[in-house]
């Protein structure tokens, strides 16, 4: 099993995160930090640690001040940053110590699956040990690259679906497919087909809004909302 420590200020989404991890075959949750202080704790005490998924902005200090504090103790567990931290600054710095992954908020379940389900094809290509040729080697960082998005049908495009999906994000509430056609200028047969995209591959909750009488309306939330 992959022993997963979850660290996140926030109590309710780092519960939610732990449920994610647990859903994965493989995967159990070690524990759960709330601070960078109650982190590094959780680093000296469990038994063992494979891989930490890292929120960045924690109320006494940063999850980069905490990996940097891990590898100055000789802490090996990997670690995938998670967090609103988008700045170009702070993504170049998780990079340089050695975060494998970088996953913003908010996701979805599908989101996190693909890189855990790229973190633990990593694990098998590297437990096979020995020296590694060139093409080895391509594997190996290869299994780190987990599509941000899963692959779009043929004939949808990259450009329209972040349209798109940049609108549900950015919205207070639950829009109709009309009201994301209106916002992102796109016709609303076009909105729909990549609303239900959206709701089917996890990244979208889909409700129903009745009215006085005939169909009801579908309206979509970012999966973060739900």
């Amino acid at each position: 099993m992959i022993e997963v420590l979850v660290v996140d200020d926030d109590v309710r989404v780092a519960r939610v995160n732990a449920a994610y991890v647990e859903k994965m075959p493989g995967f159990r949750v070690a524990g759960a930090a709330h601070s960078a202080a109650e982190a590094l704790h959780r680093l000296e005490t469990l038994p063992r640690l494979d891989l930490v998924l890292m929120d960045h902005y924690l109320p006494d200090g940063t999850g980069l001040s905490v990996v940097q504090e891990m590898r100055r103790h000789g802490h090996r567990a990997d670690v995938i940053m998670v967090t609103a931290a988008r700045d170009v600054s702070t993504v170049q710095a998780a990079m340089r110590h050695g975060a494998l992954q970088y996953l913003i908020k908010p996701f979805a379940f599908a989101g996190l699956r693909a890189r855990l389900e790229a973190y633990a094809a990593l694990r098998r290509t590297l437990d096979g040990g020995g020296e590694a040729e060139q093409a080895e080697v391509d594997r190996i960082f290869g299994a780190l690259s987990a599509p941000s998005e899963p692959g779009l049908p043929k004939g949808l495009s990259p450009a329209t679906a972040e349209l798109v999906r940049q609108c549900l994000m950015k919205a207070d509430g639950p829009l109709s497919a009309r009201e994301v056609a209106d916002r992102t200028g796109v016709s609303r047969p076009t909105a729909q087909r990549y609303l239900k995209l959206l709701e089917r591959t996890g990244r979208a909750g889909l409700t129903l809004k009745y009215g006085d009488a005939g169909r009801p309306e579908h309206r979509y939330v970012w999966a973060a909302r739900a």
